[in-house]
């Protein structure tokens, strides 16, 4: 195994959840920083769970966040098929090996016995487990005589497959972020391996899929960390070398107790997904990153420092850049609390990044009704953009650009407006009507307007502005003048002033 070759095999079981965005992250950069290969899987044999269109939205979502596989159930690849119910002859050839083995064996009992011994224990006051303690009671092939198991085998009884767990044995293990440790495998149960419809659990599965694709390295959510003594025992049971192991921490709630979640982003206001997703079975739509307005590389790069620190704590990296720094061996064991507000802060500085002409065309592919020219909107995107945290604040921050104020902040006007200012508008709007447009020559006009009536300066741009604008914001007032125009400028003075008649 000296080539590195990683996976991600997530269950298309509904959307992508950030904290999978991030596994598959993980993978893609320790891939790439190794020279290795990195494989999506789509690990679909939970078909009660299967939602239609989770496994297109799963690859439409890596896609858009650049993490694109070297093999999978689209491009292909020389261990294909990459979708696990593709793969069920191949799971059927080492069903057969490891029951030849003394570590496995097939299971008769139904779920309504199990749920029987489990309420007699339940009733005692005890907890019931599937385990090396208990399997010598129960309907299996290691309590029933051959004659009895060929019987049922002939009547087609349905029956599991399960792990017949070692007694007594302590495994030591390993895991590149958190180090040696030992379990007891009799604190461990017989799992099962395959189930009664002959498709295996993702126990066996993920195993035979890993060894069988030449994966090197597993990188996964820290849940499956009670599983990795079942998997080393099933890798020995094989006989197969078992890969690496890394055990990724949790993406914690903004306060930091607990898992991200979906109700977390419904009530704090952010995304939990890259992508919109529109539940199938009821039609509510789960808000996206992507919709939200935020760049990929934002994402993406917000998504990495989510338990990684690359070197001298530098924040903002390209894709490139994480390639050549990330380290496997830097990745916190502890949780990593989520923040709407650096998320932003990652997305305001990508957009400053932005060319004009980038973010026109973002823009342009947005459904905002955008009524001005290129040119100029390009001037808009120039005056608005340092403001903007998201491609759509170029437009609601500098609305008045396109289309004229209808009303006028209250408390706005109450500061900006007195009984002369209609008659300083006035005048000042007749002067326009001979100047030239350009930003640096309005500024002029204003000034020697207010100082030839001895106004300050304050006393003319505030109430022009809000003419303008309808409130006290925006860029400097020449620079919103010479967008708008002469004929626009002076007709939202005139309306200004019919106002506040």
């Amino acid at each position: 195994m000296d080539k590195v070759r990683v996976r991600f095999a997530p269950s298309p079981t509904g959307p992508l959840h950030l904290g999978g965005v991030r596994t598959a992250l993980y993978d893609y950069l320790f891939a790439k920083n190794q020279g290795g290969e990195f494989v999506l899987r789509i690990e679909d044999t939970d078909t009660a769970r299967y939602v239609e269109g989770a496994e297109e939205y799963i690859e439409e979502a890596l896609e858009w966040c650049g993490i694109i596989a070297d093999e999978s159930p689209k491009k292909g690849g020389k261990f294909a098929p990459y979708r696990q119910s593709e793969r069920r002859d191949i799971y059927d050839r080492y069903t057969e090996q490891i029951l030849k083995t003394d570590y496995a064996y097939i299971a008769f009992d139904t779920a309504e016995e199990l749920d029987a011994i489990r309420a007699e224990y339940e009733a005692r006051g005890e907890v019931f487990s599937y385990d090396n303690r208990t399997r010598n009671q129960l309907k299996n092939s290691l309590t029933l005589s051959e004659d009895e198991i060929q019987k049922l085998l002939a009547e087609k009884t349905p029956y599991v497959v399960r792990f017949r767990m070692p007694v007594d044995r302590t495994l030591n293990l390993e895991d590149i972020i958190r180090g040696k440790f030992s379990v007891n495998t009799n604190t461990l149960d017989d799992k099962v391996l395959v189930k009664n419809d002959g498709m295996p659990t993702y126990h066996f599965a993920n195993i035979i899929d890993d060894h069988e694709m030449e994966i090197s390295h597993v990188i996964r959510g820290e849940e499956w960390l009670p599983s990795l003594g079942l998997h080393t025992l099933l890798y020995e049971a094989m006989g197969w070398e078992a890969p690496h192991f890394a055990h990724l921490s949790l993406i914690l709630k903004p306060e930091g107790k607990g898992k991200l979640s979906k109700r977390d982003g419904d009530k704090f206001g952010f995304p939990v997904f890259p992508l919109d997703f529109t539940d199938p079975a009821t039609g509510n739509v789960s808000k996206g990153y992507r919709e939200s307005g935020y760049l990929p590389e934002a994402f993406i790069n917000m998504v990495a420092l989510l338990g990684w620190s690359p070197a001298d704590d530098k924040e903002i990296l390209s894709l490139d850049e994480m390639v050549k720094e990330f380290d496997l061996n830097k990745v916190h064991k502890a949780g990593a609390r989520f923040s709407k507000e650096k998320a932003e802060w990652f997305n305001h500085q990508y957009m400053q990044q932005k060319t004009d002409g980038e973010l026109l065309k973002i823009l342009k592919d947005s459904d905002l009704p955008l009524t001005l020219s290129d040119d100029k909107l390009l001037k808009v995107i120039r005056l608005m953009k340092e403001r903007a945290t998201f491609p759509k604040d170029i437009y609601e921050n500098g609305k008045f650009f396109f289309e004229a104020p209808v009303s006028y902040d209250e408390k706005a006007a109450k500061k900006a407006w007195n009984d002369e200012t209609s008659a300083v508008l006035s005048e000042l709007s007749q002067n326009l009507e001979t100047a030239e447009f350009s930003a640096e020559s309005l500024k002029q006009t204003v000034h020697d307007f207010a100082e030839s009536k001895g106004l300050g300066m304050g006393k003319v741009m505030m109430p022009l502005r809000l003419s303008l604008v309808g409130e006290l914001k925006g860029p400097d007032v020449p620079d919103i003048m010479e967008l708008l125009g002469k004929e626009e400028t002076t007709a939202r003075i005139n309306n200004a002033i019919n106002n506040f008649k």
